[in-house]
């Protein structure tokens, strides 16, 4: 058990090590960076690699928003399965729809119990 704890420190660490990285020797915006993860899960879910990488590193690797684009891409790919064109529209937004729900929430409760500052 804690070799399974380990490897998911060392991934989702190394994701992280990759992300300030990036912040601190490109020029990129955080959003780019972001979008830029994002995309790295979509593309390992489509070349079938991001199942080897969840069954090594488990939410090392599906907790971050590398995990949630896999997330968003094997939804659109079951709904082009299923529904067609239309599948690969709606088909991600169904597959995420409750962690984005969940985020909603947690988020809507947060900002009744803390009050929001901006910064000086």
């Amino acid at each position: 058990m804690i070799v399974t704890y380990l490897k998911v420190f060392a991934v989702g660490g190394l994701v992280c090590l990759i992300g300030q990285i990036l912040i601190n020797l490109t020029k990129m915006t955080s959003s780019k960076i972001l979008v830029t993860f994002l995309l790295i899960g979509v593309v390992l879910e489509a070349i079938k690699v991001f199942d080897f990488v969840k069954d090594f590193a488990g939410a090392g690797i599906t907790i971050p928003i590398v995990g949630f684009g896999s997330t968003l891409a094997k939804g659109a790919i079951e709904g082009v399965q299923k529904f067609g064109l239309i599948g690969a529209l709606t088909g991600g937004m169904q597959a995420a729809a409750a962690g984005l729900s969940a985020a909603i929430l947690f988020g809507f409760l947060i900002s009744l119990i803390f009050k929001a500052r901006t910064k000086v």
